[in-house]
Protein backbone atom coordinates (compact mmCIF):
# COMPACT_ATOMS: atom_id res chain seq x y z
CA UNK A 1 0.00 0.00 0.00
CA UNK A 2 1.39 3.46 -0.94
CA UNK A 3 1.30 6.42 1.44
CA UNK A 4 -1.45 8.06 -0.58
CA UNK A 5 -3.51 4.85 -0.55
CA UNK A 6 -3.02 4.60 3.19
CA UNK A 7 -4.06 8.22 3.69
CA UNK A 8 -7.15 7.77 1.52
CA UNK A 9 -8.32 4.71 3.49
CA UNK A 10 -7.54 6.43 6.79
CA UNK A 11 -9.51 9.56 5.83
CA UNK A 12 -12.55 7.47 4.86
CA UNK A 13 -12.55 5.84 8.27
CA UNK A 14 -12.30 9.06 10.31
CA UNK A 15 -14.01 11.69 8.12
CA UNK A 16 -17.57 12.23 7.07
CA UNK A 17 -18.27 14.13 3.88
CA UNK A 18 -16.42 14.71 0.67
CA UNK A 19 -15.26 18.23 1.54
CA UNK A 20 -13.39 17.02 4.59
CA UNK A 21 -11.63 14.35 2.51
CA UNK A 22 -10.52 16.93 -0.05
CA UNK A 23 -9.29 19.29 2.65
CA UNK A 24 -7.31 16.54 4.33
CA UNK A 25 -5.78 15.46 1.03
CA UNK A 26 -4.71 19.02 0.21
CA UNK A 27 -3.17 19.40 3.66
CA UNK A 28 -1.29 16.16 3.21
CA UNK A 29 0.04 17.18 -0.20
CA UNK A 30 1.09 20.56 1.17
CA UNK A 31 3.09 18.81 3.86
CA UNK A 32 4.89 16.81 1.20
CA UNK A 33 5.95 20.02 -0.52
CA UNK A 34 7.33 21.68 2.63
CA UNK A 35 10.70 21.21 4.23
CA UNK A 36 11.66 22.83 7.50
CA UNK A 37 15.13 22.71 8.97
CA UNK A 38 15.35 22.19 12.70
CA UNK A 39 18.35 22.32 14.99
CA UNK A 40 17.46 20.33 18.08
CA UNK A 41 19.31 21.04 21.30
CA UNK A 42 20.59 17.85 22.87
CA UNK A 43 21.46 17.42 26.52
CA UNK A 44 25.15 17.06 27.28
CA UNK A 45 26.11 13.62 28.57
CA UNK A 46 29.18 12.53 30.48
CA UNK A 47 31.97 11.31 28.22
CA UNK A 48 32.43 7.54 28.47
CA UNK A 49 35.41 5.35 27.72
CA UNK A 50 35.24 3.56 24.35
CA UNK A 51 37.34 0.41 24.00
CA UNK A 52 38.36 -0.96 20.59
CA UNK A 53 39.98 -4.28 21.52
CA UNK A 54 39.69 -6.70 18.59
CA UNK A 55 42.93 -8.66 18.81
CA UNK A 56 43.91 -11.88 17.04
CA UNK A 57 46.52 -14.58 16.57
CA UNK A 58 48.07 -13.11 13.41
CA UNK A 59 51.81 -12.52 13.37
CA UNK A 60 52.75 -8.96 14.24
CA UNK A 61 51.75 -6.22 16.64
CA UNK A 62 48.32 -6.20 18.27
CA UNK A 63 46.60 -2.88 18.98
CA UNK A 64 43.94 -1.68 21.44
CA UNK A 65 42.66 1.89 21.22
CA UNK A 66 40.96 3.94 23.93
CA UNK A 67 38.87 6.99 23.15
CA UNK A 68 35.91 8.88 24.64
CA UNK A 69 32.38 9.49 23.48
CA UNK A 70 31.47 12.96 22.27
CA UNK A 71 28.47 15.05 21.31
CA UNK A 72 26.24 13.58 18.59
CA UNK A 73 26.83 16.56 16.29
CA UNK A 74 30.57 16.77 16.94
CA UNK A 75 32.29 15.75 13.70
CA UNK A 76 35.85 15.88 15.06
CA UNK A 77 37.89 12.79 15.84
CA UNK A 78 37.00 11.19 19.21
CA UNK A 79 39.36 12.35 21.99
CA UNK A 80 42.05 9.79 22.82
CA UNK A 81 42.56 8.44 26.34
CA UNK A 82 46.22 8.39 27.31
CA UNK A 83 48.07 7.28 30.40
CA UNK A 84 46.15 4.01 30.83
CA UNK A 85 47.51 0.63 31.88
CA UNK A 86 46.30 -2.08 29.52
CA UNK A 87 46.96 -5.81 29.65
CA UNK A 88 45.54 -9.14 28.46
CA UNK A 89 46.04 -12.28 30.58
CA UNK A 90 45.30 -15.85 29.46
CA UNK A 91 43.83 -18.57 31.66
CA UNK A 92 47.34 -19.89 32.43
CA UNK A 93 48.42 -16.51 33.82
CA UNK A 94 50.54 -15.35 30.87
CA UNK A 95 50.48 -11.55 30.59
CA UNK A 96 50.45 -9.64 27.31
CA UNK A 97 51.26 -6.01 28.16
CA UNK A 98 49.91 -3.33 25.82
CA UNK A 99 52.09 -0.22 26.08
CA UNK A 100 50.99 3.19 24.88
CA UNK A 101 52.53 4.29 21.60
CA UNK A 102 54.51 7.50 22.35
CA UNK A 103 53.63 8.82 18.90
CA UNK A 104 49.89 8.07 19.13
CA UNK A 105 47.97 8.96 22.28
CA UNK A 106 45.30 6.39 23.17
CA UNK A 107 46.93 3.64 21.06
CA UNK A 108 48.22 0.68 23.08
CA UNK A 109 50.44 -1.93 21.40
CA UNK A 110 51.61 -5.45 22.24
CA UNK A 111 54.78 -6.38 20.36
CA UNK A 112 55.58 -10.09 19.96
CA UNK A 113 59.00 -11.59 20.39
CA UNK A 114 60.03 -13.59 17.33
CA UNK A 115 57.15 -15.71 16.01
CA UNK A 116 55.09 -15.30 19.19
CA UNK A 117 51.34 -15.02 18.71
CA UNK A 118 48.61 -13.75 20.98
CA UNK A 119 46.04 -16.47 21.32
CA UNK A 120 45.36 -20.18 21.06
CA UNK A 121 41.92 -21.56 20.12
CA UNK A 122 40.03 -22.74 23.18
CA UNK A 123 41.95 -20.41 25.53
CA UNK A 124 40.19 -17.74 27.63
CA UNK A 125 41.52 -14.20 28.03
CA UNK A 126 40.84 -11.30 30.36
CA UNK A 127 41.38 -7.67 29.38
CA UNK A 128 42.15 -5.19 32.18
CA UNK A 129 42.21 -1.43 31.69
CA UNK A 130 43.15 1.11 34.36
CA UNK A 131 42.18 4.53 33.10
CA UNK A 132 41.28 7.84 34.75
CA UNK A 133 40.80 6.34 38.18
CA UNK A 134 38.59 3.48 37.00
CA UNK A 135 39.32 -0.22 36.42
CA UNK A 136 37.55 -2.06 33.62
CA UNK A 137 37.58 -5.73 32.67
CA UNK A 138 36.29 -7.91 29.84
CA UNK A 139 36.56 -11.60 28.96
CA UNK A 140 36.79 -13.48 25.69
CA UNK A 141 37.50 -17.05 24.59
CA UNK A 142 39.21 -17.67 21.26
CA UNK A 143 37.12 -19.90 19.02
CA UNK A 144 38.18 -22.18 16.20
CA UNK A 145 38.14 -21.02 12.59
CA UNK A 146 37.91 -22.99 9.31
CA UNK A 147 40.30 -22.61 6.40
CA UNK A 148 39.24 -21.00 3.13
CA UNK A 149 39.41 -23.61 0.37
CA UNK A 150 39.06 -21.47 -2.76
CA UNK A 151 38.29 -18.00 -4.11
CA UNK A 152 36.43 -17.68 -7.41
CA UNK A 153 35.42 -14.92 -9.82
CA UNK A 154 32.21 -15.52 -11.75
CA UNK A 155 30.88 -13.64 -14.77
CA UNK A 156 27.18 -13.17 -15.27
CA UNK A 157 25.59 -15.24 -18.00
CA UNK A 158 25.22 -13.45 -21.38
CA UNK A 159 21.42 -13.41 -21.13
CA UNK A 160 21.47 -11.46 -17.86
CA UNK A 161 21.11 -7.68 -17.58
CA UNK A 162 24.81 -6.86 -17.34
CA UNK A 163 27.08 -9.45 -18.98
CA UNK A 164 30.19 -7.61 -17.71
CA UNK A 165 29.20 -7.97 -14.05
CA UNK A 166 31.63 -10.05 -12.00
CA UNK A 167 31.27 -11.21 -8.43
CA UNK A 168 33.74 -12.95 -6.11
CA UNK A 169 33.00 -15.84 -3.79
CA UNK A 170 34.90 -17.78 -1.14
CA UNK A 171 34.37 -21.42 -0.26
CA UNK A 172 34.79 -22.65 3.32
CA UNK A 173 33.05 -25.19 5.53
CA UNK A 174 31.83 -24.60 9.07
CA UNK A 175 33.02 -27.04 11.75
CA UNK A 176 30.64 -29.75 12.93
CA UNK A 177 29.18 -28.76 16.29
CA UNK A 178 26.69 -25.92 16.68
CA UNK A 179 27.61 -22.51 18.06
CA UNK A 180 30.63 -21.34 16.02
CA UNK A 181 30.43 -17.68 15.07
CA UNK A 182 32.56 -15.78 12.56
CA UNK A 183 33.32 -12.34 11.13
CA UNK A 184 34.30 -12.45 7.43
CA UNK A 185 36.34 -9.48 6.23
CA UNK A 186 37.45 -8.74 2.66
CA UNK A 187 40.09 -6.49 1.12
CA UNK A 188 39.85 -5.41 -2.52
CA UNK A 189 43.04 -4.23 -4.21
CA UNK A 190 44.59 -3.61 -0.80
CA UNK A 191 41.64 -1.60 0.58
CA UNK A 192 39.57 -3.06 3.42
CA UNK A 193 35.83 -3.13 2.73
CA UNK A 194 34.57 -1.47 5.92
CA UNK A 195 31.26 0.19 5.09
CA UNK A 196 28.31 -0.79 7.33
CA UNK A 197 26.82 -2.66 4.36
CA UNK A 198 30.05 -4.70 4.07
CA UNK A 199 29.69 -6.23 7.54
CA UNK A 200 29.50 -9.99 7.04
CA UNK A 201 28.98 -12.27 10.06
CA UNK A 202 27.92 -15.90 10.30
CA UNK A 203 26.46 -18.20 12.92
CA UNK A 204 27.72 -21.66 11.94
CA UNK A 205 27.22 -21.72 8.15
CA UNK A 206 24.20 -19.39 8.15
CA UNK A 207 22.84 -16.12 9.48
CA UNK A 208 21.58 -17.12 12.92
CA UNK A 209 21.29 -19.87 15.51
CA UNK A 210 17.79 -20.61 14.26
CA UNK A 211 19.09 -21.50 10.81
CA UNK A 212 20.24 -24.96 11.95
CA UNK A 213 23.02 -24.92 9.34
CA UNK A 214 25.87 -26.62 11.16
CA UNK A 215 28.87 -28.27 9.53
CA UNK A 216 27.97 -27.18 5.99
CA UNK A 217 29.64 -24.91 3.44
CA UNK A 218 28.71 -21.29 4.19
CA UNK A 219 25.47 -20.29 2.51
CA UNK A 220 25.65 -18.28 -0.73
CA UNK A 221 24.85 -14.80 0.69
CA UNK A 222 27.73 -15.15 3.16
CA UNK A 223 30.12 -16.53 0.54
CA UNK A 224 29.26 -13.57 -1.72
CA UNK A 225 29.29 -11.07 1.13
CA UNK A 226 32.88 -10.21 0.16
CA UNK A 227 31.62 -8.12 -2.79
CA UNK A 228 31.47 -4.32 -2.38
CA UNK A 229 28.12 -2.66 -3.08
CA UNK A 230 29.26 0.26 -5.21
CA UNK A 231 27.19 2.45 -7.56
CA UNK A 232 28.04 5.00 -10.23
CA UNK A 233 26.87 8.63 -10.52
CA UNK A 234 23.47 7.41 -11.73
CA UNK A 235 23.06 5.00 -8.80
CA UNK A 236 23.53 2.05 -11.12
CA UNK A 237 25.27 -1.00 -9.68
CA UNK A 238 28.97 -1.26 -10.51
CA UNK A 239 30.62 -4.63 -11.03
CA UNK A 240 32.19 -5.52 -7.66
CA UNK A 241 35.30 -6.94 -9.32
CA UNK A 242 36.83 -7.07 -12.78
CA UNK A 243 39.56 -9.33 -14.11
CA UNK A 244 42.89 -8.08 -12.78
CA UNK A 245 41.50 -7.14 -9.37
CA UNK A 246 42.84 -8.77 -6.22
CA UNK A 247 40.86 -9.93 -3.20
CA UNK A 248 41.97 -11.08 0.22
CA UNK A 249 39.45 -12.72 2.56
CA UNK A 250 39.80 -13.44 6.27
CA UNK A 251 37.58 -15.46 8.57
CA UNK A 252 37.82 -14.33 12.20
CA UNK A 253 36.46 -16.46 15.01
CA UNK A 254 34.27 -14.39 17.37
CA UNK A 255 32.26 -15.15 20.47
CA UNK A 256 28.47 -15.35 20.31
CA UNK A 257 28.36 -12.11 22.31
CA UNK A 258 30.62 -10.46 19.72
CA UNK A 259 28.34 -11.78 16.97
CA UNK A 260 25.36 -10.11 18.64
CA UNK A 261 27.38 -6.92 19.11
CA UNK A 262 28.32 -6.69 15.42
CA UNK A 263 24.74 -7.28 14.34
CA UNK A 264 23.65 -4.41 16.59
CA UNK A 265 26.38 -2.21 15.12
CA UNK A 266 25.10 -2.94 11.63
CA UNK A 267 21.53 -2.00 12.59
CA UNK A 268 22.69 1.28 14.14
CA UNK A 269 25.09 2.32 11.36
CA UNK A 270 23.51 1.01 8.14
CA UNK A 271 20.56 3.41 8.36
CA UNK A 272 17.93 3.68 5.58
CA UNK A 273 17.86 7.49 5.68
CA UNK A 274 15.07 9.76 4.48
CA UNK A 275 11.45 8.78 5.08
CA UNK A 276 12.51 5.22 5.93
CA UNK A 277 13.98 6.45 9.22
CA UNK A 278 10.43 6.92 10.52
CA UNK A 279 10.07 3.14 10.58
CA UNK A 280 13.69 2.24 11.49
CA UNK A 281 14.87 1.03 14.87
CA UNK A 282 15.72 4.05 17.09
CA UNK A 283 19.37 5.04 17.41
CA UNK A 284 20.84 3.71 20.65
CA UNK A 285 24.08 2.47 22.21
CA UNK A 286 24.93 -1.12 21.39
CA UNK A 287 25.80 -3.76 23.98
CA UNK A 288 29.29 -4.14 25.43
CA UNK A 289 31.32 -6.69 27.36
CA UNK A 290 33.48 -4.01 29.04
CA UNK A 291 32.60 -3.85 32.77
CA UNK A 292 33.65 -1.29 35.37
CA UNK A 293 34.68 -3.12 38.56
CA UNK A 294 33.18 -0.21 40.50
CA UNK A 295 29.42 -0.62 40.11
CA UNK A 296 28.97 3.08 40.83
CA UNK A 297 31.69 4.17 38.42
CA UNK A 298 31.42 5.36 34.84
CA UNK A 299 30.32 2.80 32.28
CA UNK A 300 32.30 1.99 29.16
CA UNK A 301 31.43 1.16 25.56
CA UNK A 302 33.15 -0.95 22.93
CA UNK A 303 34.15 -4.59 22.81
CA UNK A 304 36.92 -7.10 23.51
CA UNK A 305 37.36 -10.19 21.34
CA UNK A 306 40.32 -12.49 20.74
CA UNK A 307 40.13 -14.11 17.30
CA UNK A 308 41.78 -16.94 15.46
CA UNK A 309 42.18 -15.93 11.82
CA UNK A 310 42.52 -17.78 8.53
CA UNK A 311 42.95 -15.99 5.21
CA UNK A 312 43.36 -16.48 1.49
CA UNK A 313 44.15 -14.05 -1.30
CA UNK A 314 44.06 -14.15 -5.07
CA UNK A 315 44.45 -11.90 -8.08
CA UNK A 316 41.90 -12.69 -10.76
CA UNK A 317 43.41 -13.27 -14.17
CA UNK A 318 42.63 -10.92 -17.01
CA UNK A 319 40.82 -12.40 -19.98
Amino acid sequence: MTLLEFFSRFSREIAVGLSLKITATLCFLSLLSCETKINPTLENADALLVVDAWVNDKLGNQVITLTKTQSYFDSSLPPAVGGAVVSVVDDAGKVFAFNEDPASKGTYVWKPVGNERLGVPGTSYKLTIQAEGEVYEANSTMGRVPKIDTLTLTKNEPDQTNPDFYFAEFIARDFAGAGDTYWIRATKNGVLLNKPSDLNVAYDAGFSAGGNIDGFIFITPIRRGINPNDTDANDAAVSPYVPGDSVYVEINSITVQAFDYLQQVQVQTDRPGGFGELFARPVSNVSTNIVNLNKNGKKALGFFNVAAVTGRGQRFKKN
